[in-house]
């Protein structure tokens, strides 16, 4: 190593390990795989399949489910990652304050305002949930129906940001793909 300033990792590395910190303990459906495994892979969609290099839409993807899913508050995030991540973050996070069926339709309101960082994100989300599903075989088809009208609302509401973000039609045609192939 030559001598000179240390380096400060890219604050997506930060948000890695936030995330993996306020995830710990927590598993994704099968019980073996930890959670932190998925806002990886979620920020490495957006990253890799999407194209998007942006440091605030990858610090956000890393974050996506920390509200809704951890103690770590909007406040915590927007501390240690700026406020444009946090509302994005926010944006992310249901209204567990609301019945189910308001729920939904709010969720889908403040996704369809949000930073279009917030809807590429939840293409992001929304594959890598489908992907994990195919590989667990078997399941509730009921599960998979719902995981199905997710993938197909969070395209509709990507669908006006194509034109003017390469990278959100890039992952419309790469969750439309994984549709098909399920």
């Amino acid at each position: 190593m030559t001598g000179g300033a240390p380096t400060t990792r890219p604050p997506w590395q930060e948000a890695v390990s936030f995330a993996c910190r306020q995830h710990e303990h927590h598993y994704r459906k099968d019980g073996r795989t930890p959670y932190a495994a998925h806002v990886v892979r979620v920020m490495m969609t957006v990253r890799d399949c999407f194209g998007c290099d942006d440091q605030v839409a990858l610090c956000a993807a890393a974050l996506h489910d920390t509200i809704e899913d951890t103690p770590a508050d909007f406040d915590d995030i927007e501390g240690a990652f700026g406020t444009a991540v946090a509302d994005i973050v926010a944006a992310l996070t249901k209204n567990m304050l609301l019945r189910e069926d308001q729920r939904e339709a709010d969720y889908d309101l403040r996704l369809a305002r949000a930073d279009w960082r917030a809807r590429l994100i939840k293409l992001a989300d929304v594959y890598d949930n489908l992907c994990d599903a195919v590989t667990r075989a078997g399941g509730d088809p009921g599960a998979a129906q719902r995981l199905v009208a997710r993938c197909h609302r969070a395209i509709n509401l990507a669908l006006p940001d194509g034109a003017a973000h390469p990278e959100t039609a890039r992952a419309i045609t790469v969750v439309r793909a994984e549709l098909a192939r399920v």
